[in-house]
């Protein structure tokens, strides 16, 4: 699996405006929204929020995977943004976190869900890799180098 293969192209953002957790998490949701991959906005943002409660997606070294799952999505579907200040996320590590990769899925949608956090946190892992997506300047420029990396890491 590829993260092209669930990231919708249209729910993307480098600039993230939030301030915090839930803010970040509205925001990613709104780009779902706008895209046309997600209804009922406070519905997904409370599901995503009780998720957060569990255990911080904020995975540490400026990374956070939001993700939960819901009967208002119809499919596997992603959104990434970049937060140029930073947010406060909870992350395992203290420290701010500055990429989101917001991931949701229909309730009974247990191994596709698995598999993307998987390849997410996999191509994650590259240090080169995320910086480079916090420096990308357009929406257009982060999915290049999200597209590049996911056919280099095939």
């Amino acid at each position: 699996m590829k993260i092209v293969d669930f990231l919708n192209q249209k729910a993307v953002s480098v600039n993230l405006l939030a301030k915090d957790k839930k803010g970040v998490i509205e925001e990613l949701v709104d780009l779902l929204i706008k895209a046309g991959e997600a209804e009922q906005k406070d519905v997904l943002v409370k599901t995503l929020m009780e998720r957060e409660e569990l255990g911080s997606t904020g995975i540490g070294q400026g990374i956070a995977i939001p993700h939960g799952k819901s009967d208002t999505i119809r499919k596997l579907t992603g959104a990434v943004g970049i937060s140029k200040q930073g947010v406060k996320f909870d992350a395992l590590d203290g420290e701010l976190v500055y990429i989101f990769f917001l991931l949701v899925a229909p309730r009974d949608s247990s191994g596709p869900h698995l598999k993307a956090l998987a390849r997410i946190s996999r191509l994650l892992k590259d240090k080169n890799f995320c910086l480079s997506l916090r420096q990308a300047k357009s929406e257009k420029e982060l999915l290049k180098i999200i597209i590049a990396e996911d056919k280099r890491q095939e």
